[in-house]
């Protein structure tokens, strides 16, 4: 590869100050502090899981909630990865993963497209996963899947403890994505669709 897959993206307004830096062709190395455990957590997951780099700086109105802080951040990650891949000439485009965490079971589904569409089917049997509100998670995801072009289908097969099937969704996304971006030799610098771009 001659090219490094790495991309900045900073985003700034009255509620967030976001910068991060991501790169895809990493080795599992996170950074990241938003004020909220969980979250920093389920970050850490999907890069470590993934085999990117992942540095952020990530402030937010806390006081206010978690809301703005966790769907900016998605809207910057999601530029970052959509920036990283670049022209997406020779990658995979499709990437798929089945994750089991103990008594749950999620399937992530990616296909980077450039047309963003999100399909998200699960129930948290709980509001909050330590301060992070479980209601977040579709919207990250939401954020995430328009702000790269992705069309992301996230979907728990067996539902139980929420931090499992949250942790099971970053995991798997992470499975997906890293598949979705892998160099495909035999495509030789030529995009994955019949029109001939993506």
């Amino acid at each position: 590869m001659t090219e490094e897959r790495r991309a900045k993206v900073a985003r700034k307004t009255k509620e967030t100050d976001i910068t991060i830096d991501f790169s895809i062709d990493g080795k599992g190395e996170c950074e990241v502090s938003s004020g909220i455990g969980f979250f920093d957590h389920m970050l850490d997951a999907f890069t470590r899981h993934g085999l990117f780099n992942l540095s952020a700086s990530i402030k937010g109105d806390l006081q206010v909630d978690c809301h703005h802080t966790i769907e900016d951040t998605g809207i910057v990650l999601g530029n970052a990865i959509k920036k990283a891949c670049g022209s997406k000439a020779g990658i995979k485009r499709y990437g798929s993963c089945i994750l089991p965490m103990d008594e749950t079971l999620v399937m992530v589904a990616v296909d980077l497209c450039n047309r963003p569409y999100l399909s998200f089917d699960a129930d948290f049997p709980t509001e909050k996963i330590g301060y992070m509100d479980t209601e977040m998670v579709k919207e990250f995801f939401y954020a995430i899947s328009y702000s790269a072009g992705m069309n992301l289908h996230i979907k728990v097969i067996t539902p139980g403890n929420s931090h499992h099937m949250c942790e099971a969704m970053f995991k798997a996304f992470a499975k997906a994505l890293d598949e979705a971006t892998i160099i495909d030799p035999r495509l030789q610098d030529m995009t994955m669709s019949t029109k001939g771009s993506i």
